[in-house]
């Protein structure tokens, strides 16, 4: 059979791997492996999703400015300077398609998101991964890797899967070391888990060539509708929207997110049950003799003393009906990525560790 040709870069991506949801056996599956809201979506949210049902037959607006009015107004941003899309992924998308293309170069970290390499690869761009420092994206590696070449640069802040993070000076350093025509990426997906954090926004509104870009999946519990967006200079906006299709969001995903994030309390609850498991979680994996750093995020990243023992944990935790996700593909074998579930998921966890790592312990 003749081989129709490929646009160059498609080949060369290995597809995307989702977290495992369920167990061969178990009916009492907890799942902790794709960063998903315990306590679900705003009792709002699902409200609107269902008499959103009553429209079904009924085109969406191709302009989502109800939806962007909201985030304006809960964000305090510039609705006219908002893009939505199908999961911030589909952001993410719009921009390496508008300024990459073939041979160009696109700059991402050694944990960084896996999307971003296969975002490069979608357009023919080269992705140039750059090494990080003890788990925390190196400003200065950065700036040493940017080319005449250099397209776009793509950090995660708080980061996935390390949940480190940048603080507001060395974002800063990295902005002002970038020409002026290198568009930095600004994914802030776990913006709402980090206390006091913009995400990015104040950056944004200071410098043209920096995005920032948010999600509906994680804090606001509705991964499964698949909802984003993106705050940058109105210029980028108004490029990015020529490439976005016109009806790429339903008037059901809309209506949901919007009342998701008009429920600032519902918000404010899940931040709230977040930062107490998770300080409580790393503080007990610590105790125990697992190394975990400060995470910024709804996870919290376990590391054990090789790629061995992090898979005997792994296989401790699957055999209680817990799972967790293997990070070996973003370079941390010895590490397992643990979603910081509601108090009883997190006490189930730190019973299983401790009693994997009391067995390996001398007798």
């Amino acid at each position: 059979m003749t081989q129709i040709p490929v646009q160059p870069g498609i080949m060369d991506i290995a597809l995307y791997v989702s977290g495992e949801s369920t167990l061969q056996g178990r009916a009492d599956v907890l799942k902790l492996s794709s960063n998903e809201n315990p306590l679900g979506c705003s009792p709002a949210a699902q409200a609107a999703f269902a008499a959103a049902s009553a429209d079904l037959h009924r085109y969406p607006n191709t302009d989502h400015k109800s939806l962007r009015a909201a985030i304006g107004q809960i964000c305090d941003l510039d609705p006219d300077r908002i893009i939505c899309g199908v999961g911030s992924d589909e952001v993410l998308q719009f921009i390496t398609h508008a300024y990459a293309g073939n041979g160009d170069e696109i700059i991402t970290t050694e944990h960084g998101f896996s999307m971003y390499p296969i975002l490069a690869r979608m357009v023919g761009a080269v992705p140039v991964t750059v090494p990080e420092r003890d788990r925390r994206v190196d400003v200065q590696a950065i700036l040493d890797a940017v080319t005449d070449r250099t397209r776009i640069v793509f950090i995660a802040n708080p980061a996935n899967p390390t949940g480190t993070m940048l603080n507001a000076d060395e974002l800063q350093q990295l902005v002002d070391g970038l020409p002026a025509h290198v568009i930095l990426v600004h994914d802030g997906a776990y913006t709402e888990f980090a206390a006091g954090f913009d995400g990015g926004a104040s950056l944004v509104d200071r410098h043209p060539n920096v995005i920032m870009t948010r999600t509906f999946s994680k804090i606001h519990g509705l991964g499964g509708l698949r909802i984003g967006w993106g705050y940058a200079a109105r210029q980028i906006i108004d490029v990015l929207n020529r490439v976005r299709q016109p009806f790429n969001l339903s008037n059901a995903q809309m209506a949901a997110a919007e009342a998701a994030i008009r429920d600032t309390g519902f918000t404010a609850t899940c931040a709230d049950l977040n930062g107490r498991m998770r300080d409580w979680m790393r503080q007990s994996m610590i105790q125990m003799g697992i190394d975990c750093d400060e995470s910024f995020a709804n996870f919290v990243l376990a590391r054990f003393d090789s790629a061995d023992t992090a898979a005997a944990a792994d296989a401790a935790l699957r055999q209680d009906g817990i799972l967790v996700r293997r990070v070996g593909g973003y370079g941390l074998p010895a590490a397992l990525r643990i979603t910081v579930g509601d108090e009883d998921g997190c006490r189930r966890v730190i019973a299983t560790l401790g009693s994997f790592m009391a067995a390996r312990r001398p007798a």
